[in-house]
């Protein structure tokens, strides 16, 4: 029965960390099986310019990025299955993965289901997606040259990005819904002290606006007055945190209060021996495209040396 196929190796999630790790695996002759999810690529399928990643001088589309590099992971005999993990069973080996009713076996997991920004919910949010709305600053902060903007948020992340968009930005607003911040007092005291930085607070983003194109403006409320105003602005950011996708490892994997897979430092080992993380599932610092990759890289040797062992003391 085909079924009871044992896998060398499963990878769960296909963003650039899943990608490399399939890469890496199919050139050590693992015959690595990508259980990709229905949504994959992970984030940069919704980034539009990739400027920063080694080796495309002109830029790279996210889409065309995850494509070049899933057509890589191919030519050595990854094979996918674009559906979703439903349930794991990883208490004992061979590890089960289940896609619904079916249900695969494998000696070794990689997991890279990745993060998924946190969104305000505005349906013209998604409108202008990529068109003057973005979650992350390093990656698209470039695009907004002497442009005034808007980061929303109160947290370490929303003063990192808006500290980071005063590079180009002409000015950056920092729309926060209350007076308080869980930003760290240093952080805040950095964004404060930016004279480039100006603080809305109490206020919540009602509406995107644009001209179909791009946004413009934004419709931001008081939360305190319920006073709704305009304001001319050409971009925003939003930064209000990161979910990491773990929901199926609950109770299962170690994780740190955010939802964070934890691995050992310096590894991508997890606390279940055979089973490894990569990517910005167990990152919640770098979140980069590369980083990514690296830390995919790092799975697929973690994987093929732990097998490699398991074999030698059999």
């Amino acid at each position: 029965m085909a079924e009871t196929k044992v896998e060398s190796l499963i990878i769960v999630g296909s963003g650039p960390a899943g990608l490399t790790a399939a890469l890496y695996s199919a050139r050590a002759r693992m015959n690595p099986l990508m259980i990709e999810g229905e949504e994959a690529g992970g984030q940069l399928m919704i980034t539009s310019d990739v400027e920063n990643y080694p080796g495309f001088e002109h830029g790279v589309t996210g889409p065309d990025l995850i494509a070049t590099m899933r057509k890589q992971a191919e030519r050595f005999g990854t094979r996918f299955i674009t559906r979703n993990v439903t349930k794991v069973e990883l208490q004992s080996r061979p590890f089960k993965v289940y896609v619904g009713q079916q249900m695969y076996e494998a000696q070794t997991i990689i997991v890279s289901t990745g993060a998924s920004a946190k969104w305000i919910g505005l349906p013209s949010e998604k409108q202008y997606m990529n068109r003057g709305v973005s979650a992350c600053a390093t990656c698209d902060g470039a695009f907004f040259k002497d442009v005034e903007v808007g980061v929303v948020g109160g947290g370490d992340t929303a003063m990192e990005e808006a500290n980071f968009l005063t590079r180009y930005a002409s000015k950056v607003f920092i729309i926060h819904r209350s007076k308080s911040f869980k930003a760290s007092k240093i952080m805040l005291e950095r964004s404060q002290k930016n004279p480039k930085i100006e603080f809305i607070m109490n206020t919540v983003v009602e509406e995107i606006m644009g001209d179909g194109k791009s946004m413009n403006a934004l419709k931001l409320k008081n939360t305190n007055s319920g006073e709704v105003i305009e304001k001319k602005l050409g971009g925003l950011f939003v930064a209000i945190g990161h979910q990491p996708n773990t929901k199926i490892f609950n109770g299962v994997l170690d994780m740190n209060e955010a939802g964070y897979l934890k691995t050992k430092p310096g590894t991508t080992i997890t606390n279940i021996p055979g089973v490894f993380a990569a990517g910005d599932v167990q990152d919640p610092y770098y979140r980069q495209a590369i980083t990514a990759a690296g830390s995919g890289c790092m799975a697929s040797l973690d994987a093929e040396r732990w097998l490699e062992a398991q074999e030698q003391h059999g």
